[in-house]
């Protein structure tokens, strides 16, 4: 892979837990992605299984935790032992296209006011599954779909100059560091002034297999409550990616959908009101519909539909607990949360 020189001070960091059936594929599409001059740095967040077995097989750098800090304080922990002027951040559980290694360092070598940059997941997920394919389609079509410019940073596969992202100090390592600790990171990086931008041609496979379990805990708990408590700490509502106006459309149809079903069945008449917002719902949506369509066919569409009515629903769910869970911390019923600031606190570059 032809790099220059200067594109060659670059540092990749995987945090690993209990990620050993995955890191094997995602460590061969780096090391065979790197040039000779790039690091690879996996830090293994104390994992229990036999995760840095197999990074000890790969010529890559690997750093032990003795005990379990979460993706954010790991990452940050790699980027303290790296030496990249480039930090680029991959997760355990993706295997990079070839080629992305050097889309990522020359769409910031391209653009010096741009600080980050970050990709997406590719259109053909690792588990053939219909709950797995369905929840990895929808992040590459709300990333394929978005503008350039992005309120936030994702750190599945994504990149930042080593100078803003010590500046920032790095990835959070209290509320935030196991959950939405790349779009908090994004938030401080936008708000001390650093750009981001998503490159749509840098991609990955998610091999992550999810089920319905999984895919409620992770958008009420690990996706709405936090991000409820970015956007009121920051007193921003972003309209891109997942937060758009569709999106928030659709969440109320959803809702008022089940609402006018409870109520139909004391008052028939109302039910009308739950068809008038299904109708919404699936005009709202029409665009991703296509494009499930397109990519799989009419019965795997007709699969999706009720899940991404469920996705609606759990984020409601979320969207509520969050707002009363910051509501009670702002009454000081809740004091234990910290919020780390830009300029206290910074891991060392």
């Amino acid at each position: 892979m032809p790099f220059s020189k200067e594109s060659c001070s670059f540092s990749v960091i995987v945090p690993a837990h209990n990620s050993a059936d995955m890191l094997a594929r995602c460590l061969d599409g780096l090391v065979s992605d790197a040039d000779q001059d790039c690091e690879i740095i996996v830090v293994d967040d104390a994992s229990v299984d036999e995760t840095g077995t197999v990074a000890t097989r790969t010529n890559v750098k690997v750093l032990k935790l003795k005990e379990n800090v979460g993706p954010g304080p790991a990452r940050n922990y790699g980027a303290q032992h790296s030496s990249g002027k480039i930090l680029l951040f991959v997760d355990a559980d993706v295997v990079i296209a070839p080629g992305s290694l050097k889309k990522a360092v020359e769409s910031l070598l391209a653009n010096p006011s741009i600080s980050a940059v970050f990709g997406s997941y590719d259109a053909q997920p690792g588990e053939p599954d219909t709950v797995s394919q369905y929840r990895n389609l929808l992040h590459h079509f709300v990333h394929q779909t978005a503008a350039a410019e992005a309120s936030h940073f994702w750190a599945g596969l994504g990149a930042i100059r080593r100078s803003a992202f010590f500046d920032v100090g790095g990835f959070d390592e209290s509320r935030f560091a196991r959950a939405v600790e790349d779009v908090e990171l994004g938030y401080r990086l936008r708000e001390t002034g650093y750009a981001i931008r998503l490159n749509k041609e840098l991609q990955c496979k998610h091999l992550k297999k999810w089920s319905l379990a999984s895919m409620f805990r992770t958008d009420v708990r690990v996706r709405a409550i936090p991000w409820v408590h970015l956007m009121l700490k920051y007193n921003s509502l972003p309209s891109d990616f997942s937060l758009g106006w569709s999106q928030r459309l659709s969440l109320v149809a959803v809702w008022f959908a089940m609402g006018s079903l409870v109520l139909g069945m004391v008052q028939p008449q109302l039910l009308i009101g739950t068809a008038l917002s299904v109708a919404v719902f699936l005009f709202l949506n029409r665009s991703f519909f296509a494009f499930l369509f397109r990519s799989r066919g009419i019965a795997f569409l007709t699969r999706c539909i009720p899940l991404h009515f469920l996705y609606y629903v759990n984020s409601g769910v979320g969207l509520l607990l969050g707002v009363a869970g910051y509501s009670w911390e702002r009454l000081g019923i809740n004091t234990t949360i910290r919020f780390r600031g830009t300029r206290k606190g910074k891991p060392k570059p």
